[in-house]
């Protein structure tokens, strides 16, 4: 197109948009609001990616104590700020344009609440982890706003969380190989981005209208046209191809992974490999034990002043 503006890197087989839908509100936590796209009913598990959250909290609403075992959390805020405490005595505050990539592993028990006036807003990503990660010591990477490797190119701004865009590499160690892309397009702009041929992907769209696909469509979509809370699971191919067609920017992050291909069992925030291995996990979490040892004396600051 005369006049349209182009991002350098080369995708020969776009990736057709196969499935898409709305994320609609529903509450949970205690009082928060999400919009979950990935880890509700009509998409249980897109293999390596266990849920997807955009969610909205204003105190004193929030996450308070909780547990998890046998995956990864990625909170990138938004808007606002939220404080997490676990029971190891980590204890931080994330704000606009933070994240926080927390592993785990064999157990941690956690809260996440507001840290400012108004409401806060971010997106939580969860991951699972290979069963011989499933039980690794639990472990934090968190970058703050101004650390975050950040690229602007022919109307195309990118946050690199994870993974490498427009030639640049984030330092973020990920134990399942995954792309995490925060992109910014200005009116006219075409990306192309590269996706390893054998990860599963999707895009979530957070602002503005964008044009999504390619490929021979093959019952798929070929192209689609997509508004804000929407998520697009992607097909086979070697890359995004996307447009910004509209008179506003557009922004979305683009997510890949690796799939792990093994047998998932979950029970809310535990997930492992095998029931038995969630009976196991049951136990110890209601005894104590194998990594939840100090979660019996254990209340993070807000729990008490919620009086929890």
């Amino acid at each position: 197109m005369p006049g349209e503006i182009e991002n350098s890197e080369i995708v020969r087989d776009p990736r057709p948009v196969v499935r898409k839908f709305l994320a609609r509100q529903q509450q949970e936590g205690l009082g928060a609001i999400v919009r979950r796209s990935i880890g509700r009913f009509e998409l249980k598990y897109f293999d390596p990616f266990l849920a997807l959250d955009e969610f909205s909290v204003t105190a004193p609403a929030g996450f308070p104590d909780h547990p998890h075992r046998g995956f990864e959390t990625v909170t990138y805020m938004l808007q606002g700020a939220v404080t997490h405490e676990d029971f190891e005595g980590h204890k931080g505050t994330i704000q606009a344009g933070d994240l926080q990539w927390m592993t785990a592993g064999r157990g941690i028990v956690h809260s996440e609440m507001p840290a400012a006036q108004g409401t806060q807003k971010g997106l939580q990503l969860w991951i699972n982890l290979s069963s011989k990660n499933k039980m690794i010591e639990p472990r934090y990477q968190e970058m703050l706003s101004k650390d975050i490797a950040e690229v602007e190119k022919d109307g195309i701004k990118v946050r690199v969380i994870a993974g490498d865009a427009l030639g640049t590499k984030s330092p973020v160690y990920t134990r399942t190989p995954t792309m995490y892309l925060d992109f910014t397009l200005k009116p006219g702009a075409h990306l192309q981005q590269p996706i390893p041929v054998s990860w599963n992907s999707f895009v979530y769209v957070l602002e503005g209208e964008g044009i999504f696909g390619g490929g021979d469509g093959g019952g798929a979509s070929k192209l689609s046209s997509v508004t804000a809370h929407h998520l697009l699971l992607l097909g086979s191919g070697d890359g995004l191809e996307a447009w910004n067609k509209s008179s506003k920017p557009l922004r979305f992050i683009l997510v890949g992974g690796e799939p792990l291909g093994e047998p998932l069992a979950q029970l809310g925030p535990f997930v492992m490999n095998t029931q038995e291995e969630i009976n196991q996990t049951i136990d110890d979490f209601d005894n104590y034990t194998n990594g939840f040892e100090k979660a019996k004396h254990w209340r993070s600051e807000a729990a008490i002043a919620l009086g929890f």
